[in-house]
């Protein structure tokens, strides 16, 4: 190891890296800011323009596009690149250490288009890939986090290991394309404003190793894609309790998904990603106690999801379950204390969730060989859009409780219904292959509370039997999307039973 390139935009750690090198009698090459940044802190180092017998050009947009520099760095360790070298006065780089302009970042904060333009790294990349595809010759490290392991192998053997440049060069690859998918997504978005590209690139960032995935012989990791302010359990802060597994992650992000479609005080319990128990109320604690009473068997080892912070009177009545995942904007510092009792609970402080509404964005769904990408399910329901089409009349609160099904409703797998007092669930029938079973699964979980209260369905009733179902139960209101060819039969069913039924026009589907 006689000689490694150093041109960082985060300089975490360099410094401290670089003098190990100086102490090998490494010679250190850089650029200005990185140059700069060394030499402050007294290290002997030779200025990229010193090699390429050119200054910083362009504002610094032209730094290490040189073939003293790119020669240095993809010349192969072969006796008739060793010449061409030698002819030219070049000197190769066995270390290249690079990380990249901070466009993610800068595009986080909202920047202008030209600081963003200017941030858009392209000598980085060139470098990242050169120094990658010459791994069996040059090591490049593209993190801080890689630094102390290069510094041992260099200086317990003098160089790093075949294995080690094998790996960091998987990782820069892996870096690159990121890097330029995040480019591809802002200029797609921002600029061109398509969301479904001929060519779609999508840049993901592995948060951690999942012990496994839905099973225990399925291998799993837990993603993230660009940062987003939205409240969701990529941006939860574990504050007890074991790993999330994946089938935690799943159920939370329901839950979570589910909780924003309220402004009041509102509980989600979830199980196997489906709802099993939503209530809005005027105060937490009310709203726990009306979540759980639709279905007290279910929650077991369940997740429960609240939209205002944790009391302690809230926290007692979470603490007498087996639950698996509870999360929630905060705790109180008594709840907190409380839960942590309990050791196999998982905490989940969520930023923001205790603020109404979805930032908007698409969905993405993985299939064997392939992908589906669509919008994501938050279009508001618009009850000026919405039509009565029974005799019965429903009256406003019949229309606050349908609203609330609606938004419920299209969190719960198709075929689904559900049954509403006020604002909370009494019965929830989904996951069926035919919506009339759901309808009499609904109605079984509910039992006597099922009377008098309104229905939701996440589609069309295909035939009378769902209809006829509810009215044996003595529902008061129906609210479904219509557009049945029998549509004509289930108003009459309703009619014949007294039942008030509205039309959305808005299909909730969830497979």
């Amino acid at each position: 190891m006689r000689r490694a390139l150093l041109t960082v935009s985060d300089k975490t750690g360099l410094p401290a890296f670089a003098r190990r090198l100086a102490a090998r009698n490494v010679e250190l090459v850089s650029t200005g800011g990185t140059a700069q940044a060394l030499e402050q802190e007294g290290l002997k180092v030779t200025r990229v323009e010193h090699v390429t017998g050119f200054p910083e050009l362009m504002g610094g947009r032209v730094k290490t596009l040189h073939p003293h520099i790119a020669g240095a760095v993809l010349a192969r360790d072969t006796l008739e690149d060793a010449a061409e070298l030698r002819k030219h006065g070049i000197a190769p780089f066995e270390l290249v250490v690079v990380n990249l302009y901070p466009f993610e970042q800068v595009v986080a904060k909202g920047a202008g288009l030209q600081d963003v333009l200017e941030n858009i790294d392209v000598g980085g990349p060139t470098l990242v890939r050169a120094a990658a595809k010459n791994y069996h010759r040059v090591a490049v490290v593209t993190a801080p986090a890689q630094y102390d392991r290069v510094a041992q192998e260099i200086e317990s053997a003098g160089s790093v290991s075949d294995a080690t440049r094998l790996e960091l060069a998987g990782h820069a690859f892996a870096l690159v394309a990121r890097y330029d998918t995040i480019i591809d997504q802002y200029f797609r978005h921002k600029l061109l404003q398509r969301d479904f590209p001929d060519l779609l690139n999508l840049g993901f960032e592995k948060l951690q190793d999942l012990r496994y995935g839905e099973n225990a012989h399925q291998r799993a990791a837990f993603y993230r894609s660009k940062p987003t302010r939205e409240p969701c359990v990529v941006n939860a802060r574990q504050l007890h309790g074991k790993e999330l597994s994946f089938n935690n992650i799943l159920d939370t992000d329901v839950g979570i998904e589910l909780i924003k479609e309220f402004g009041k005080p509102s509980v989600a319990v979830i199980k196997h990603a489906t709802p099993c128990g939503v209530a809005s109320a005027g105060s937490i604690r009310q709203a726990w106690d009306d979540a759980y009473a639709c279905d007290t068997y279910s929650p077991f080892g369940g997740t429960v999801v609240l939209n205002r912070e944790v009391d302690l009177a809230t926290a007692q009545e979470l603490g007498k379950l087996f639950l698996e995942v509870v999360a929630a904007p905060g705790y109180s510092s008594a709840a907190k204390d409380l839960l942590q009792q309990k050791k196999n609970i998982r905490l989940l402080e969520v930023p923001g969730l205790d603020i109404r509404g979805h930032f908007g964005g698409l969905q993405v769904r993985s299939i064997t060989g392939g992908l589906l990408m669509q919008d994501r399910d938050i279009l508001e329901p618009d009850t000026a859009t919405w039509r009565v089409v029974t005799k019965a009349q429903p009256d406003e609160a019949m229309m606050a409780s349908m609203v609330f099904a609606f938004k419920v409703c299209r969190h719960v797998r198709s075929n689904s219904v559900l049954f509403v007092q006020g604002e909370k669930t009494v019965g929830i029938g989904g996951g069926q292959t035919a919506r009339v079973d759901a309808a009499r699964i609904g109605v079984w979980k509910g039992s006597d509370r099922i009377r008098g209260s309104i229905m939701a369905s996440d589609a069309f009733f295909p035939f009378r039997d769902g209809v006829d179902e509810a009215a044996k139960a003595g529902v008061a209101g129906i609210v479904h999307p219509g557009g049945s060819i029998r549509d004509a039969e289930v108003v009459q069913a309703a009619d014949e039973a007294g039942i008030a039924m509205v039309f959305t026009g808005q299909r909730a589907f969830r497979h």
